[in-house]
């Protein structure tokens, strides 16, 4: 996260060097539409529009991976949840019949 942190901070300042470098005049054209304008601002719009756009290519997996960590969070408190009744069950009746022996089997399950 660090490390993300500062090569973004690096990255911008390396990208602000070379607008504010390119201060020139352009024109830009896309099919009818004409801009002229400084190149400095040209550039530092298409930095921006480009940032706009990853982080919207990378906000549909960000919110599916919010809503599975959040169904599995719930899974696992009912599971704890259920085990803990289980234990509970389990220690009542070994309380009533004290001359029972109860053996625990645990299963192990490998998920690939």
């Amino acid at each position: 996260m660090i490390f993300s942190l500062i090569l973004g901070v690096v990255l911008g300042a390396l990208s602000m060097i070379f607008v504010l470098q390119n201060i020139g005049t352009v024109t830009v054209a896309f099919f009818d539409w004409q801009l002229t304008s400084s190149l400095a601002l040209v550039l530092l719009f298409t930095i921006i529009l480009g940032i706009v756009m990853t982080l919207l290519v990378l906000l549909p997996s960000l919110i599916r991976g919010d809503f599975y960590l959040s169904s599995i969070k719930k899974q696992k408190k009912q599971l704890e949840d259920e085990l803990a009744s289980t234990r509970r069950a389990l220690a009542d009746t070994t309380a009533h019949a004290p001359h029972t022996t109860v053996i625990e089997k645990t299963e192990t399950v490998h998920t690939a």
